[in-house]
């Protein structure tokens, strides 16, 4: 077993100021903020966006989900948004990442690689070079109405410790995680950070309850990891 790390914690589908600064107070070091996508939940005008955005403190990642394919689209929406990190969650043509970064130094990119087997593993090599992380998830983006993430599901965590040994930028791992399964994710894959939507909230809103659970069992000491094997 490699040195046990305690990974950053993302939340995401956050839908107002006041999500925003619970989140914070447990322990979240980022926030994401979903722009307009074809399916799934946690969807907010941008307005509310930036307004929150606006709101999150430094030293807190500041994540705007956008599922556009257009560069200049993502530009603008990066500047209305305020955000410090763009989370891509469908691909790129290519060149799009050397024409975001040249556009908006300073805000980091994370790109989404929805990992549906080892083919996964070669497109997060291609695009390794070009981003500050990658992210996976659980969706598809082949069907006629694209899964781009918010799907709940978890996908084959063996194909995720491969991408992240295979990697030496952050992997967030995204897709189905919940306080029952988190000391197992954690222990299998290894990653940098966790992301995760609707395991924490109840009808649709932020639960602090499980939202605490959550990170109890993050935090817990290494002994108890172990045990959980």
């Amino acid at each position: 077993m490699e040195p046990f790390t305690r990974p950053r914690i993302k939340i995401c589908c956050i839908s107002s100021i006041e999500e925003a600064q619970l989140a914070i107070r447990y322990g979240a070091s980022a926030l994401g903020l979903v722009s307009a996508m074809p399916s799934g939940p946690g969807v907010v005008a941008e307005q509310q966006i930036t307004e929150i955005a606006d709101i999150i403190p430094p030293g807190i990642a500041s994540f705007l989900l956008t599922s556009s394919q257009d560069v200049a689209i993502i530009i603008e929406q990066q500047r209305r948004c305020h955000v410090n990190t763009l989370q891509l969650v469908d691909t790129l043509p290519e060149g799009s990442h050397h024409r975001l970064r040249a556009a908006l130094p300073g805000v980091a990119l994370v790109q989404v690689i929805h990992v549906r087997g080892l083919e996964s593993l070669e497109e997060a090599r291609a695009v390794a070079p070009s981003v500050n992380a990658i992210l996976l998830d659980s969706g598809n983006p082949h069907l006629a109405v694209k899964e781009l993430g918010g799907t709940g599901r978890v996908h084959d965590w063996a194909v995720s410790q491969k991408i992240r040994e295979a990697l030496d930028i952050p992997i967030y791992l995204a897709g189905g995680l919940n306080a029952e399964n988190v000391r197992n994710a954690i222990h299998q894959v290894g990653p940098f950070g966790l992301d995760l939507c609707s395991s924490v909230r109840t009808n649709g809103h932020l639960d602090e309850e499980k939202l605490a659970h959550f990170f109890e069992r993050v935090n817990a000491p290494i002994d108890n990891l172990l045990q959980d094997h």
